[in-house]
């Protein structure tokens, strides 16, 4: 089993980061059998396709990777790198390019959503977005891939390029391309804001007080769970008491994933009791939880050196992965290389 998995780097990392993606990845690495392998990426060359700040880019890169280690990802046990560093991502992406097509590309729901009325107005990089995403998983023979709903179509899209790819050029027995399995996490923490119930917990929310930073010391998120929008009624004892309470709903159900019980289970404790008494209780499982990680990834990452010298490793691990299959594409295209 070689699991593959990539995150693009943002700066200002939040608690909804967290559980909903990194949180997954650290307990994947630890649950995989032995002969088993994982490879977690920065998808450095996928920022590039929208505008972006090449000094923040650089920036979000290294503190992503230092939030990753600090998280769980162990870079002896996991192979951790970014796609800049490992140039067999880009080729591989161009030689598949030659079978992926415009149709399939046109159908991709996340074009059409990034790109509104003004696709004429978007760069190419973000039409073959897709394209590269299937370089990313097929390069290193992955034989799982962790996604999200909104990612399910770009790992079928990945499956179709790789098996017209195998039925054009390779004979049966000899295919170039494993077509990977999707992975869907069994718990994908929606997180929102502690200001509106009903909007995603974000970095780009003008208000600090809507999220809970990775770098927040205990002292902040104690006061930014306390502050957190309510209303004036006590927690319901079921589930279907939350439904019309997006505020209230949220919060529970970040303690619910931070102490690894369901809603109803949070409920039967707390049900009844107002938010004076189950905040204090969130603020405490939500430091007890993020302060070690908080700690550790505040130093790690004001340590440039060590972010660069992880990164470096793993992008040599990884370029030794995906050489042979590089090699194989080529060779079925009938492209002369040496």
């Amino acid at each position: 089993m070689r699991v593959v998995s990539g995150i693009q780097p943002t700066g200002n990392l939040h608690l909804g980061n967290y559980l909903g993606a990194i949180r997954n990845w650290a307990a994947m690495q630890d649950s995989l059998e032995e002969g088993s392998e994982a490879l977690f990426f920065l998808a450095d060359l996928h920022a590039i396709s929208q505008p972006h700040d090449p000094s923040a880019l650089r920036s979000a890169t290294l503190e992503m990777t230092a939030a990753l280690v600090a998280c769980g990802i162990d870079p002896d046990r996991s192979v951790l790198f970014n796609q800049a560093q490992v140039p067999q991502h880009s080729e591989l992406q161009w030689l598949l390019n030659g079978t992926a097509r415009m149709g399939w590309l046109n159908r991709m729901t996340q074009w059409k959503d990034k790109a509104g009325k003004n696709r004429e107005g978007q760069s190419v990089a973000l039409f073959t977005y897709p394209v590269l995403q299937a370089a990313d998983v097929l390069l290193y023979q992955a034989t799982h891939v962790p996604v999200g709903e909104d990612q399910k179509q770009h790992l079928e899209l990945a499956r179709d390029i790789a098996q017209k790819f195998n039925n054009d050029f390779c004979s049966e027995d000899a295919p170039v391309f494993t077509l990977p399995d999707p992975i869907i996490p069994a718990q994908a923490a929606r997180i929102m804001s502690l200001r509106d119930g009903s909007a995603k917990m974000s970095k780009s929310d003008p208000s600090d007080m809507s999220r809970i930073n990775l770098s927040d010391d205990a002292d902040t998120m104690a006061q930014k769970i306390k502050k957190a929008k309510t209303d004036p009624e006590p927690l319901p004892s079921e589930e279907a008491g939350l439904a019309d309470r997006p505020e209230a709903r949220n919060l529970v159900g970040i303690y619910a994933v931070l102490s690894g019980q369901s809603v109803a289970e949070v409920l039967s404790q707390y049900g009844g009791q107002g938010f004076g008494g189950f905040k204090p209780a969130l603020a405490e499982l939500l430091v007890a939880t993020l302060g070690p990680i908080r700690d550790r990834f505040v130093a790690l990452k004001e340590d440039r050196e060590a972010l660069d010298a992880i990164l470096a490793r793993g992008a040599a691990k990884a370029r030794e992965r995906g050489a042979p299959t590089l090699t194989a594409a080529y060779g079925a295209l009938g492209l002369v290389r040496h």
